[in-house]
C-alpha cells in the first residue's frame, strides 16, 4: 500500500510531468484552450499510461531488450487507437476539438519515458499506479492551464461541459470587452505556463527550476545539453568539486597510512620488550 501511495504522490506532486519534469509540452501548450479540452486530453493520456504500464510490466521478461522501444510503441499505439475510437463514438465534439493530438499520444514522451524507466523494471501493480499517478498529475496540470486560459482569454468557465441548452457559452464570468484574447491563442499558452512556473518558484514548490538543490551547478549539471553561458561555469564548478574530492581522498589515505605505521611501530616496540 505504501508503494502504491508513493507512486500516486510522486506522479501528482513530486514528479509532476508538466511542472516538475517539463514533459509533454506539445499537448500541454496546444489543447489547453479550455478546461474541457484539457481534462479530455489528460484523461485520455491517463488511460493509455495506466494500461501501457500494466501490459509492458507484465511482458517485461518476454520482450527482447534490443527491440523493447518498438515493442513499447506498438503497445501504446494499440491502446491509443482504442481510446481514439471510443472518443469518436461517445464524445464526438471533444474528439473533433482535440483533433490530431489524440493519435499523437503515441509519441508522448511521458508514456514512453515511464515505460522505459519504470514499467519495464518493476512489477505490474506498482507500474499501473505509477501510470495512474503520472496521468492524474498531467491532467491536473493541463486543467490548471486550461482554466486560466479559458477564464482570461474567453471569459467563460466549463464551456462545452454544462448543458448547451441552459449554458451555450458555459458560465460567463468576464464580459466581452474585458477579455484578453491572446490567452486562447498560441502565445497565451507560453504566458500561462511561465506564470504558473513562476508561482511555483515563488512558493518554493517542486518544479523543473526549483528542485531544492543547493549545488552551485546550473541546470542540474547537465553540461551536454546546456547551450547557455552556464556551460563554462558548470565545468569550472565540476572541476573544483573533483579537485576537492581528490584532496579529501588523498588526506584520508595519508591518515590511514599514518595509523597503520603507528600501529606497526607499537607492535614492534611490544615485541622488543
Amino acid at each position: 500500500m505504501n508503494k502504491i501511495l508513493e507512486r500516486l504522490y510522486n506522479g501528482i506532486f513530486k514528479e509532476n510531468p508538466t511542472f516538475v519534469l517539463m514533459l509533454g509540452m506539445c499537448p500541454t501548450l496546444a489543447v489547453t484552450t479550455s478546461f474541457v479540452n484539457a481534462v479530455g486530453m489528460g484523461l485520455s493520456t491517463t488511460a493509455v499510461l495506466m494500461f501501457s504500464n500494466l501490459i509492458i510490466s507484465a511482458m517485461r521478461n518476454i520482450i527482447p531488450d534490443r527491440v523493447r522501444i518498438p515493442a513499447f510503441i506498438v503497445i501504446v499505439a494499440s491502446l491509443v487507437t482504442v481510446v481514439q475510437l471510443l472518443m469518436q463514438g461517445y464524445t464526438p465534439e471533444l474528439y473533433k476539438s482535440l483533433g490530431i493530438y489524440i493519435p499523437l499520444i503515441v509519441v508522448n514522451c511521458i508514456i514512453l519515458g515511464r515505460a522505459e524507466s519504470y514499467a519495464s523494471k518493476n512489477p505490474a501493480l506498482p507500474s499501473f499506479f505509477d501510470g495512474l499517478g503520472m496521468g492524474l498529475g498531467f491532467t491536473l496540470s493541463l486543467s490548471c492551464i486550461g482554466i486560466v486560459r479559458e477564464l482570461i482569454g474567453g471569459g467563460t468557465f466549463l464551456k462545452g461541459f454544462l448543458p448547451a441548452a441552459s449554458f451555450p457559452n458555459g458560465i460567463v464570468i468576464i464580459p466581452d470587452g474585458y477579455r484578453i484574447s491572446i490567452f486562447v491563442l498560441a502565445p497565451g499558452a507560453f504566458f500561462v505556463l511561465a506564470l504558473l512556473s513562476a508561482l511555483q518558484n515563488h512558493f518554493k514548490a517542486p518544479s523543473a527550476t526549483n528542485t531544492g538543490n543547493t549545488s552551485e551547478i546550473a541546470c542540474g549539471g547537465n553540461c551536454a545539453a546546456c547551450f547557455g553561458e552556464a556551460k563554462l561555469e558548470n565545468h569550472i564548478t565540476i572541476d573544483k568539486d573533483l579537485e576537492k574530492k581528490e584532496l579529501e581522498a588523498k588526506k584520508k589515505k595519508e591518515e590511514a597510512l599514518a595509523k597503520a605505521k603507528a600501529a606497526k611501530e607499537n607492535a614492534n616496540a611490544g615485541e622488543g620488550k
